[in-house]
């Protein structure tokens, strides 16, 4: 399996995150975009591509309302241009980008029509947009820039379906139990082509103490499993203290769940659960090490231990 990392656009600290990933061994590093919540992504990934030389990179994940598509598209291949070829495009249907400004999520079937234009910018093809305009990139047609893959981020088996006929790969968020996730990589391959990428965003803590694995994870784990079939788990959720380990919704989560949806515990316990993913299904996975407002060195001395304890199995 492929390992990438996720992290938040915070200003003068993801330059540090991509070289730790990058030294750390991780495929990629991947940036939520959340424009109230975290400084822009696009900034963050141009400069986190100059100070790596090989980790992947990209948003994950944007959404069709916040930015035109032409927009994302553009921001996109200019990454992949700058970076040498190293840009990836995580997307879905939006969450706290568009609750933050009050605008709802797509339906799928508008969901799913905007990955086929959006996939059509990408090639640098012409596109008729609602209104009636033809459009294109004119400048990545030209370019000879090589197109950048399209994954979506999803948990219902219509968006999944959606996803399988018209992106390089799907990222699930289904959490970590191994029959959601074969259940999520079989709907997927079953839609789409049987050589769809098929990845899983898993909330991932490394500690001796469980409590406190548990506790760096706990605001992602909230946030993720809203959109889940486990969505009863969060009770009262706020969008104000939207991915937070401290907000009352997330501190409401019973711990049998958040051992169950997520992998939180010691290395061998850690590496014992994620070892098992490979089987179902599963091309890569993307970890998810902390909350928002988890302490930063706390977050840290996890994924050192990842890093030194569980990686290595995971790439054997």
């Amino acid at each position: 399996m492929e390992v990438w990392l996720h992290g938040f656009a915070v200003p003068g600290r993801v330059v540090e995150l991509a070289r730790g990933a990058e030294d750390w061994g991780f495929a990629g590093l991947l940036l939520a975009d959340s424009q109230n919540l975290t400084a822009d992504i696009w900034v963050e990934l141009a400069l986190a591509a100059v100070a790596t030389d090989r980790l992947r990179l990209g948003p994950g994940v944007t959404n069709p309302v916040t930015r035109h598509l032409a927009v994302t598209a553009s921001a996109a291949a200019t990454l992949q241009a700058e970076s040498g070829g190293r840009a990836t495009l995580g997307f879905a249907q939006g969450d706290s980008a568009l609750s933050q400004i009050g605008r709802e999520r797509l339906s799928v079937s508008a969901f799913e029509r905007s990955l086929a234009m959006l996939q059509a910018f990408l090639r640098g093809e012409e596109v008729e947009l609602a209104n009636g305009t033809r459009s294109a990139i004119r400048w990545l047609a030209e370019g000879g820039v090589p197109k950048v893959p399209l994954h979506v981020a999803a948990t219902g088996p219509r968006t999944i379906t959606a996803a399988a006929r018209h992106a390089e790969g799907l990222d699930l968020t289904l959490g970590a139990e191994l029959e959601k996730l074969r259940w999520g990589a079989t709907t997927a391959r079953e839609a789409g082509s049987s050589h769809i990428t098929v990845g899983a965003y898993l909330n991932v803590a490394v500690d001796p103490d469980r409590d406190g694995a548990r506790e760096l994870v706990r605001g992602s784990v909230a946030t993720f499993a809203r959109f889940s079939a486990d969505a009863e788990a969060v009770v009262g959720y706020e969008k104000e203290r939207h991915g937070e380990a401290g907000a009352a919704f997330a501190q409401r989560l019973e711990d049998e769940f958040v051992d169950r949806f997520a992998v939180a515990g010691t290395a061998e316990e850690v590496r014992d659960r994620l070892v098992a993913i490979a089987p179902v299904g599963i091309d890569r996975l993307i970890i998810v090490p902390g909350s928002l407002d988890s302490d930063r060195a706390a977050v840290r001395r996890s994924l050192d231990r990842f890093a030194r304890d569980v990686l290595p199995s995971l790439m054997a």
